[in-house]
């Protein structure tokens, strides 16, 4: 729904993973015909590309021509939103190759142009039909009920509306919402001085490693040396890293401020309890879900706490610190895959989902809906794009062969099953879904991949490092990422009471929750002084209320998939809800028709008990190993 609402700054590329760049030698005319997509499923030249940017342009000089109108009556505003919806879907396919163009070649100037036409064309889109939600807004409960008894073509539309109705005790009146929006680009300022700091003007720290090397800690040095092998060179590249940033942090602790206060301002001015409310209401997520995300994480720190114990085993070391956490708990085991073993694990991998799942994915492996190979020019990473409504949805990645290629490829499918449930199944106003629930269905993928590749791992180093990897997700997912909710939890409240919001108490909030995740006070894991200014590093807190949805993706997948292996097709057909589900309902409900509640202790339960499991099966191997 909120895609629609926030129309259209051409955001196509709905979903993406970020991957490890490697080089791509390889030029794309060497690549086989079946390892590259086939765009022309979208256009089969360029010249009906550009045949079809008139007819949109066409199309939206009819939607303008609805401007002030749409209270007329239920004819009128379902002819408008008829002719809208067309519009927007042909745009999508238009946007979709262009998007997909450019990104096999970033070098190629004309696929650049085409990505500047569609940009153009999408703000010629939301400058023309900024009328519609403003309007749909105005119009009185009672009227619209009316429209609907009228004109049966105006169901489909039932939940645009009502998403755009509810926002009613939300919205100034026009003046007001003009004065706010004028100062939109003051609110951004924060954001913006943080990313020409953090990028362009801070100091980097300097170490000299064991081996004689010095190297300046940019943000890329630190995540590569914070997991090195040798322990002294990982607690001198933590301790310069943050007593760095600990230098700053008065000034980007101020910074931050700004941001807290502005966003209760606009929350407060908006008639909203809370920030949080404000930020969650976008998609009608009840507080609730977040403050029980905190609540059940908090009831699970004991299985971080086993982890920790076992990692601190593993590494063979006295105190567990801070700095050893990056720090693989198994060894990386060398697996090679070719592609077409690699998909074949993967069918095999998602065989508790059903045939019909199989069948699709092997659609997608055969009529060439997946761009694998790394070449000269290409985007770096993965994504899958569900957009082109009419065709299907696209993949990108660079496949290398080892395990990760495995892994994105099936998370993307996740991605791709996801889009192409949604646009079979429901109508292309209701076809699109919110991250909230995206990520479910793409890391549910890589848990089942997990399962299988442990189950058929020839050896037990591999069955180790399978399951120690799944173990390391679990803890910077769930774990990590609702430390950083908490902590940008309480630095709304600090706004909405009033409180001073300095760097010296962000660092005192921070650090006290870290020592309590990770049971510094129990001699769990010894988090350093230094520790405390890690939040300046985290630029998610920028992002309004963002963070937190890693961690309950992770969560309700890793219920479903143990549901769907308890209790087979019954747990699959309800599953099925949220793939097909689309925007028809909102995710909170699509996720209870699914078979979890969010606001339960049962996801939490579930996802312990999986994590849990693993440790056994790690305490196992590690058992049988000790006694051999």
């Amino acid at each position: 729904m909120a895609k629609f609402k926030i129309l259209f700054s051409v955001v196509i590329f709905l979903l993406s993973f970020a991957l490890q760049n490697f080089a791509q030698s390889l030029e794309r005319k060497d690549v086989p015909e079946k390892e590259k997509w086939n765009l022309s499923d979208l256009y089969p030249d360029e010249a009906s590309w550009n045949n079809d940017k008139a007819g949109i342009l066409k199309k939206l000089d009819e939607v303008e021509k609805y401007k002030g109108r749409l209270s007329e009556n239920a004819e009128t505003l379902t002819t408008a939103l008829n002719l809208y919806f067309d519009m927007v879907k042909q745009f999508y396919r238009f946007s979709e190759y262009a998007g997909n163009l450019s990104n096999q070649d970033l070098r190629n100037s004309n696929y650049q142009s085409l990505t500047q036409q569609t940009s153009h064309v999408g703000t010629e889109i939301s400058e023309k039909t900024a009328f519609l939600n403003p309007e749909i807004l105005k119009m009185d409960p009672s009227r619209i009920k009316s429209f609907f008894d009228e004109d049966k073509g105006l169901a489909q539309y039932k939940m645009f509306i009502e998403d755009i109705q509810r926002l009613r005790s939300h919205t100034l009146p026009e003046a007001e919402e003009k004065i706010l929006a004028s100062f939109s680009s003051v609110t951004g300022a924060p954001e913006n001085v943080y990313s020409i700091f953090n990028d362009a003007e801070f100091p980097y720290a300097k170490v000299k490693l064991s081996d004689g090397k010095e190297v300046e800690l940019t943000s890329s040095a630190y995540t590569k040396y914070r997991s090195a092998a040798n322990r002294s060179d990982r607690e001198k590249v933590f301790k310069a890293f943050f007593e760095k940033y600990g230098m700053f942090q008065n000034t980007i602790g101020a910074n931050l401020g700004g941001k807290m206060k502005s966003d209760w301002t606009y929350a407060k001015d908006r008639n909203y309890g809370s920030s949080l409310e404000a930020a969650l209401n976008a998609n009608n997520i009840p507080a609730e879900v977040y403050e029980n995300l905190i609540k059940q994480v908090h009831n699970s720190l004991p299985a971080l706490h086993r982890f920790l114990d076992l990692k601190k085993k593993m590494l063979g070391v006295d105190t567990l610190h801070y700095y050893d956490l990056y720090t693989p708990i198994v060894k990386k085991v060398d697996m090679k895959f070719e592609l077409s073993e690699g998909q074949k694990i993967i069918l095999a991998a998602l065989k508790p989902l059903g045939e019909n799942y199989l069948e699709t994915i092997q659609k997608a492996f055969n009529n060439r809906w997946v761009d694998y190979m790394p070449t000269a020019g290409k985007k770096s990473g993965a994504y899958s794009t569900g957009g082109a409504y009419d065709v299907h949805p696209y993949i990108l990645t660079n496949w290398n062969g080892d395990y990760e290629s495995v892994s994105t490829l099936a998370h993307e499918l996740g991605h791709t099953m996801h889009s192409y449930l949604s646009n079979t199944n429901q109508t292309f106003v209701n076809s699109q879904y919110p991250i909230f629930v995206a990520e479910i269905a793409s890391t549910l993928n890589e848990s089942f991949l997990n399962d299988y590749m442990v189950k058929h791992s020839k050896s037990d180093k591999g069955k180790l490092y399978m399951l120690g990897s799944y173990l390391e997700l679990l803890r910077t997912t769930i774990f990590r990422q609702t430390q950083f909710a908490e902590f940008e939890l309480a630095m709304h409240k600090m706004a909405e009471l009033g409180e001073p919001i300095t760097g010296d108490a962000l660092s005192k909030v921070y650090y006290k929750l870290v020592k309590e995740y990770y049971g510094s006070d129990e001699g769990l894991c010894t988090a350093d002084p230094y520790i405390a200014y890690e939040w300046e590093y985290i630029p998610h807190f920028m992002y309004n209320f963002y963070v937190y949805q890693y961690a309950t993706s992770l969560i309700y997948s890793t219920a479903f998939a143990q549901k769907i292996l308890t209790e087979g097709q019954p747990a699959v057909d309800k599953y099925f809800n949220i793939l097909k589900g689309g925007s028809s309902e909102y995710p909170i409900d699509l996720i209870k028709k699914a078979g979890l509640d969010p606001l339960s202790a049962e996801p939490f339960k579930l996802t312990m008990d999986r994590m849990n499991s693993v440790m056994d099966q790690m305490e196992e191997i590690l058992s049988k190993e000790k006694m051999d």
